[in-house]
């Protein structure tokens, strides 16, 4: 039984999905202790706890403590299944995060799986639906991993209601992947999720992107205006090279202005362009995992957070192998190596 502190690190809902994939995958049981302890409502959040309920139906685990509030948790995972799967949060919880709880473990499984999970499809201090299409998606690809996510419905704060289903095939063994160079740019745009808002919002956002990035109108996508059950406002940056995809954005909040929003997706990927690095943070922190997995490998990322250590650590607690950190001039390489 691998024990873990929640209150480690980063503190947050991470250490858990971490924990749940790799149990899965090992078939080793872990208690969690101080769960999402660095919190301001600590515990166990619907989110969180439909993460546990789908990794539970997917691997026939027990689970103890698996209810809203909970600090604390046992998880005794039994083989992973394939199949046809369907979660609903019940709330505007993040599917992305729901789904990369998942998506490792089931490339274990014997068979295809499809799984798709109701509830927020772009929301605050999540990767957006996008990001897992064509960032994720793309870095798993090169590890040698079929997997293809679809956005059925979007679904923004309060109501949630969105829809998103990925489908997986088994990949028992994953590629060596080193990942130093971004190679050259192919291409690079703008969008905007302006459902159920004016015409303004997005043509403020788009202003702002051009006048912080130097992107010309032509990089500029026709506004995303698709039905949901709440107003929604996303900005998506796009930036595919020849050797990787990056997806960066931000989530628009009521009192928060349109500016703003645009802002910070633009900052995050001008910092991303001048590193010259392969990957973002959030894409270098997905990375991690699976290239654990595959027995190694490294890549140059932008920035090294405390979410990126944290995941590092648990990884390790996992699987035989160790993750170092090292800063370079304008970014950083994150090395993976198996134990001899």
């Amino acid at each position: 039984m691998i024990e873990l502190d929640g209150s480690a690190g980063e503190g947050g809902g991470q250490v858990l999905r971490t924990a749940l994939s790799l149990s899965m995958i090992t078939g080793q049981p872990f208690r969690i202790a101080n769960i999402r302890a660095n919190r301001d409502k600590p515990g166990l959040r619907r989110q969180h706890l439909s993460a546990v309920r789908a990794a539970a139906v997917v691997s026939a685990a027990t689970v103890s403590h698996a209810e809203v509030g909970s600090t604390e948790l046992e998880f005794t995972p039994g083989p992973v299944r394939g199949g046809i799967y369907e979660f609903d949060i019940g709330t505007a919880g993040s599917t992305t995060l729901v789904l990369q709880t998942l998506i490792p473990a089931l490339l274990h499984a014997e068979h295809p799986t499809t799984v798709s999970v109701v509830g927020g499809t772009h929301n605050p201090k999540a990767p957006p639906a996008q990001f897992l299409q064509r960032a994720y998606c793309r870095a798993l690809a090169a590890l040698g991993a079929d997997v293809e996510i679809d956005i059925e419905r979007f679904g923004f704060y309060p109501a949630g209601g969105g829809v998103l289903s990925a489908s997986v095939w088994p990949c028992r063994q994953l590629h060596h992947l080193d990942l130093m160079e971004r190679g050259a740019l192919r291409e690079a745009y703008a969008e905007v999720v302006a459902s159920r808002l004016p015409e303004q919002v997005a043509q403020r956002q788009f202003s702002t992107v051009r006048n912080l990035l130097g992107w010309d109108e032509g990089q500029m996508r026709p506004t995303l205006t698709p039905p949901t059950f709440s107003p929604g406002n996303a900005v998506l940056l796009t930036i595919e090279s020849d050797a990787v995809s990056e997806v960066f954005s931000a989530i628009g909040d009521r009192g928060v202005r349109a500016e703003t929003v645009a802002r910070e997706a633009a900052l995050e990927a001008r910092r991303y362009l001048a590193s010259g690095a392969a990957v973002g943070e959030h894409l270098g922190d997905q990375l991690m995992l699976p290239m654990a997995l595959a027995g190694g490998g490294s890549y140059t990322l932008d920035h090294v957070s405390q979410h990126a250590i944290t995941n590092a650590e648990v990884i390790a607690r996992f699987l035989p192998v160790s993750i170092s950190f090292e800063q370079e001039e304008r970014c950083s390489i994150c090395r993976i190596k198996r134990h001899v």
